[in-house]
């Protein structure tokens, strides 16, 4: 019964959602130059099945990459907040800055540097609007830990490796997963920024902006229904790896 509740309530509200959609558009009269609705959208599919396919695959593998490589890098930085009161000052302000810099200013900056890497560019910008909230919540949730089993395991003669593997990390875990699930939103949001800003021919950004230049909407609202499934997919993702690591934190239902 449990099982089919998770399962159920996220297919009922996606239906939900899709029904006023369509419900909208209908009552409205937009024409689907206008406004595509649900309804258009699956003769787009069958028409460009393989395109999005195929670009469908570019965007997720660069996504992928890039918040694989947030993960690693925004580990870093947080243990390095975590563990020292000096780094914690000297680098939040440096990320918060370079946070509120808006990411789609700085893809064309990324594109004249290196100049015909667009995997690579795609997948810089995924890492780099997605590692933030990885650091922050590490950085937060090393440096709250408890001094006095920091204490106890030094005056036992444990190394900081050892206090950070079976204390620290196992602490973090429920905060690290949860800026994972929004890392992995927002590294979408990076891919597309270079696949439509600095069009290139790849992902579906590409597919996109080709719906856009020809005035083709189901196939734009098409692109986006797949971009929100892709996140979707992602996001249950880092859901089961939460589960298989870090499971002991989930509160049991009331």
């Amino acid at each position: 019964m449990n099982a089919l509740r998770k399962v159920g309530v996220p297919v009922a509200a996606i239906a939900i959602f899709l029904a006023l959609w369509e419900l909208l558009v209908w009552a409205n009269g937009w024409p689907n130059y206008k406004m595509a609705s649900p309804s258009d959208l699956p003769p787009a599919y069958a028409r460009y099945w393989e395109l999005f396919l195929v670009m469908g695959w570019q965007t997720l593998w660069r996504t992928v990459a890039g918040v694989a490589i947030a993960v690693a890098f925004g580990t870093f930085l947080g243990m390095l907040m975590g563990f020292s009161r000096i780094m914690r000052d000297a680098l939040y302000p440096l990320l918060v800055g370079f946070n509120a810099i808006p990411k789609a200013t700085l893809v064309p900056v990324i594109a004249l540097i290196f100049i015909g890497q667009h995997d690579f560019n795609t997948v810089l910008m995924a890492f780099m609007i997605s590692f933030f909230p990885i650091a922050v919540s590490v950085g937060i949730g090393l440096s709250t830990l408890e001094p006095e089993y920091r204490d106890i395991l030094r005056s036992l003669g444990a190394s900081r490796f050892t206090i950070f593997s079976k204390i620290a990390l196992p602490k973090t875990l429920p905060e690290f997963f949860g800026a994972l699930k929004v890392a992995v939103t927002l590294a979408f949001i990076g891919t597309n920024l270079v696949e439509i800003v600095s069009p290139h021919g790849r992902g579906l950004g590409a597919l996109f902006k080709s719906g856009e230049t020809n005035g083709d909407y189901p196939l734009m609202f098409a692109v986006l229904i797949a971009l929100a499934f892709l996140g979707i997919l992602l996001y249950y993702a880092v859901i089961v790896l939460e589960r298989i690591f870090a499971g002991w934190a989930e509160r049991p239902d009331q």
